[in-house]
């Protein structure tokens, strides 16, 4: 019995592509899908919504409403929106990725993703991206409520966005950083205390210039700092392009994601 392949198109068929075609996909197309999955659990999470929404949203209305930092002349809500939209970054790019990343790595989900075509890197860009996304949200609704506060913001837009990319990058390099070195435990213990700390003493509700004149200095260099008086400068009293704070801002964020991308550990 003789086995036959056939001729012509039978035999164009045998020796054909076939699909799907084995290997990865394209980066831009794993960035993306990562991107999306980020982003659907980072609004799936309650606690995270609390602490990037619920939080930033009850000080705006409180500290707006009544009198219990002084926050200098003019209307405390053009003060305050400032600081807060910085603090929402903070808490989506630095306190919220941090947490959820710790747990990742502890739950194995980052071993994982290590065994996949994705790149470190690429999943550092995915989740800065979920974030971006989030932070959209976030300022939408503040800026909605500072407005029904009486909010007169001024300024160009463009140095608005630049913070908050800048602050963004920088934070997002923080969290990242914290979250692949340190165990998941320390990180929420940390991650928390260190919210706390810079909502405090990083000009967000209290004014830097209620501290003592040594530690304003230091204080002024944090990312904080540098976000929520670049924003409240160009907000508020309507400033041309806070290079100083910008630089303060991309030191971070060069610093930061370097440390993160040489030191981030997937288990």
């Amino acid at each position: 019995m003789t086995l036959t392949t056939g001729t012509g198109a039978d035999s164009g068929a045998a020796t054909g592509a076939y699909a799907p075609r084995p290997g990865a996909a394209p980066l831009s197309r794993m960035i993306a899908a990562q991107a999306a999955l980020e982003t659907k659990m980072l609004l799936r999470n309650g606690e995270q919504l609390l602490l990037t929404v619920v939080i930033p949203t009850l000080l705006l209305v409180l500290f707006s409403a009544v009198d219990i930092v002084d926050t200098g002349a003019g209307k405390a809500v053009d003060f305050l929106t400032p600081g807060v939209l910085a603090l929402a970054v903070m808490s989506t790019a630095f306190t919220g990725q941090a947490i959820a990343t710790g747990f990742e790595r502890r739950y194995g989900v980052l071993k994982r993703l290590a065994a996949s075509p994705l790149p470190r890197w690429a999943l550092m860009t995915a989740k800065t991206a979920s974030v971006l996304v989030t932070e959209v949200l976030q300022v939408v609704l503040l800026t909605v409520i500072a407005f029904a506060l009486g909010w007169s913001p001024h300024g160009d837009p463009l140095a608005v966005l630049l913070l908050l990319v800048l602050g963004t990058a920088a934070f997002s390099g923080l969290g990242l950083l914290m979250a692949g070195t340190l165990k998941a435990e320390a990180t929420l213990a940390a991650a928390n205390l260190v919210f706390l700390l810079l909502l405090v003493g990083g000009g967000v509700i209290v004014p830097l210039d209620k501290f003592p004149s040594g530690a304003q200095d230091v204080l002024g260099l944090l990312p904080i700092s540098a976000l929520s008086d670049g924003l409240r400068d160009v907000l508020q009293h309507g400033a041309g392009m806070p290079w100083g704070d910008l630089g303060i801002l991309a030191g971070w964020a060069v610093v930061a994601l370097a440390a993160a991308g040489r030191f981030f550990r997937w288990e």
